[in-house]
């Protein structure tokens, strides 16, 4: 097949990351590895979530962190938000994009939000529209695309019912999540397939964990549908609080790897992200999945 000239990687480390960690990163610590990556070349960096610290306690200090980084004018730093009260202190805190997430499946939304999705709708909606009138990109995250830790699998008239939703509120963009690392090729690209006939590729990104070690083989699959925009996490840490068994995201580095050793433009420098990776890998201080950044810890320097 004929591979994109060009991918983009969306590095979700800083929350995602670290928002299912026993270990919380000192503040000082977040800093300065989200000012390490944004010298990797990365155009796109989740740096938080503005979730009440009851729930995300490992995440407490967003409005701290998003005021001490670095920034620099070609990237982009977003946050998720539950709410409008997390809208209200992201605004504060400058966040450049708003992201914004729900489940396709009821009960994981329920474990995950409180809420049922019909519930869930409207607060959104408010969330979405002040993000508008605030001139700030939004993207939705859908969970459980591919499996549900409670339900099983999920139907695509489910995905579709809120994929339209969310659509319809006005987001930018939606990232798909195989929240639990169930997804397999063949259904990546039988989900897309379906969703493609309503919404465009380049409105698309995939998120996908690694539970089962088919992560890259999914982002494979996704391509050859036509997708360009994939999430990662460096080092390959992550999960959801909420889904119990489901491991960390793909590791960015792990992308970044595949697809520059198959001719495609990436625009991440891999060394940098490898020092970024061996840098949360000590302050968690746990050995990380990332076969990349293993293979460099390997060899003798």
């Amino acid at each position: 097949m004929k591979w994109p000239d060009s991918v983009t990687l969306k590095e979700v480390g800083p929350r995602d990351g670290l928002q299912n960690e026993k270990k919380v990163i000192t503040t000082e610590d977040k800093v300065a590895w989200i000012n390490l990556l944004s010298k990797t070349g990365l155009t796109y960096i989740e740096i938080t979530s503005f979730v009440h610290p009851k729930w995300i306690p490992t995440l407490a200090d967003a409005m701290e962190v998003a005021k001490a980084i670095e920034r620099r004018k070609e990237v982009t730093y977003a946050a998720l938000i539950p709410n409008q009260r997390g809208l209200e202190n992201a605004l504060e805190a400058n966040i450049d994009e708003i992201a914004v997430f729900m489940s396709a499946s009821e009960t994981h939304n329920l474990k995950n939000i409180n809420k049922s999705i019909n519930e869930t709708f409207p607060v959104l909606r408010k969330v979405v529209q002040d993000s508008i009138h605030s001139r700030k990109k939004v993207r939705g995250y859908l969970s459980t695309v591919f499996g549900c830790p409670y339900e099983g699998a999920v139907e695509i008239d489910n995905i579709l019912r809120v994929s339209d939703t969310l659509f319809e509120m006005g987001i930018d963009e939606l990232s798909l999540g195989d929240t639990i690392g169930v997804a397999n090729p063949k259904q990546v690209q039988e989900v897309l397939e379906i969703l493609l006939k309503r919404f465009p590729s380049t409105k698309i990104a995939m998120h996908f964990h690694d539970t089962h070690g088919t992560a890259l083989a999914n982002v494979l699959a996704a391509i050859e549908m036509g997708i360009t925009t994939f999430d990662g996490s460096i080092g390959g840490i992550g999960g959801c609080p909420y889904a119990p068994g489901a491991s960390g995201n793909v590791a960015t580095e792990d992308l970044l790897y595949m697809l520059s050793n198959m001719g495609i433009e990436v625009g991440v420098q891999l060394s940098d992200m490898l020092s970024a990776a061996k840098y949360i890998q000590k302050k968690l201080g746990r050995a990380l999945p990332s076969h990349n950044l293993q293979a460099a810890l390997a060899v003798k320097e």
